[in-house]
């Protein structure tokens, strides 16, 4: 497993820290839009209308978690209509239990599935830089490649992060979760550059050492 596929399963802690701290819902549009059990109920019911309720209340975040990963405007279009494909051909075997994280979950996977095909120049290079820092640590070791680890690992992550205060757990997540720039985030927080690195450099370093007591490799 490489290790860009490492990281985006141990990632998956921050897709649930990112839903509990309202990050999803400051994307999405809620008004006037289906309930997400009426959807995912047409999904079950092969309706195709379920495509279309799910593109008018969740197409931008699709899309805004496509364009952090891939600086291609077709590629990215192509990724939010795999999704919906994905969601058609996975939800009549699952009902799942949170649908926006659900989404958002195959989304970030298409998209860097994606990411490993376009050419170096049509990366967002935000989104190459991001997982080099994360990888700093939490790239792991072959050795520990076992479902139960991954688990072990993205509660960890989880504990870690909800230690952390709001500002700061909010950058990392927009940072490794979303994959925005350093720019965006400086943007959406009013934070200097150098201290939107500071906080992410030093959030690192924190895991690093939290990762380490608990017995996990890194």
């Amino acid at each position: 497993m490489c290790w860009k596929d490492r990281l985006c399963s141990r990632a998956q802690s921050l897709r649930k820290v990112a839903v509990k701290s309202g990050l999803y819902n400051r994307i999405t549009e809620k008004r006037y839009l289906m309930d997400d059990n009426k959807i995912i109920e047409l999904y079950w019911a092969r309706d195709e209308a379920a495509i279309r309720e799910t593109g008018l209340k969740y197409g931008r975040l699709c899309a805004c978690i496509a364009g952090n990963v891939l600086s291609n405007k077709e590629d990215c279009e192509e990724c939010v209509n795999d999704t919906y494909f994905a969601l058609w051909n996975a939800i009549p075997d699952k009902r799942p239990n949170k649908f926006m994280a659900f989404i958002g979950r195959i989304t970030r996977n298409l998209a860097l599935k994606k990411y490993e095909y376009v050419s170096a120049a049509k990366r967002n290079m935000s989104a190459v830089m991001s997982l080099d820092e994360l990888g700093d640590c939490v790239s792991g070791r072959e050795g520990v490649e076992s479902e139960l680890e991954n688990r072990r690992i993205e509660s960890a992550v989880n504990d870690f992060l909800w230690q952390q205060d709001e500002q700061k757990r909010n950058v990392f997540i927009r940072r490794y979760w979303y994959f925005d720039s350093i720019e965006d985030i400086c943007e959406r927080t009013g934070f200097s550059r150098s201290k939107v690195k500071s906080m992410l450099f030093e959030m690192r370093r924190k895991l690093r050492v939290y990762l380490e007591n608990e017995g996990i490799s890194v």
